[in-house]
């Protein structure tokens, strides 16, 4: 299941960029033997400020089976969950999942619709760019639980 992180803004260097790709980079890795993989990072921008223009950016780049939206108002969900349900989706036959981050004023309500499901990393507000980073490092960490890597928290 190919994974696709749609994030609003261009990082270029910034630290967050740096360690998202290479939570992508290792979560590819180590997710290409249970089906996990490739995970890509998508950068969009807008040639005009708001998420009105940041939706059309974003639905227009959007090739998926399965949308979720990253949103304060999704569902959180403890790293063994995440990985058990990104299993689910790989095992009910989602070839392309993509996770959306809007920017700093969150996402359209046309994206919102659009997706499958939304999902939270708490009730902090979290920095767009420290998302993709924090998304990217959860995708990795359910590839190596769906490995039977040893888990901390066991």
């Amino acid at each position: 299941m190919k994974i696709t992180l749609l994030c609003v803004g261009r990082l270029g260097g910034m630290a967050e960029a740096r360690l998202a790709l290479d939570w992508a980079a290792r979560a590819t890795a180590s997710g290409r033997a249970h089906g996990l993989g490739p995970v890509e990072i998508v950068e969009v921008e807008a040639r005009k400020p708001g998420k009105g223009a940041e939706a059309e950016v974003l639905l227009a780049k959007l090739d998926t089976d399965h949308l979720i939206a990253c949103d304060e108002h999704g569902q959180a969900r403890s790293s063994r969950d995440f990985a058990a349900w990104l299993g689910r989706l790989r095992d009910d036959g989602v070839r392309r999942l993509t996770f959306v981050i809007g920017g700093a004023d969150g996402l359209d309500s046309r994206v919102l619709e659009a997706a499958a499901g939304r999902l939270a990393f708490g009730p902090q507000t979290w920095p767009h760019a420290l998302v993709r980073a924090m998304l990217a490092e959860q995708v990795y960490r359910a590839a190596t639980l769906m490995a039977g890597s040893p888990y901390h928290r066991d």
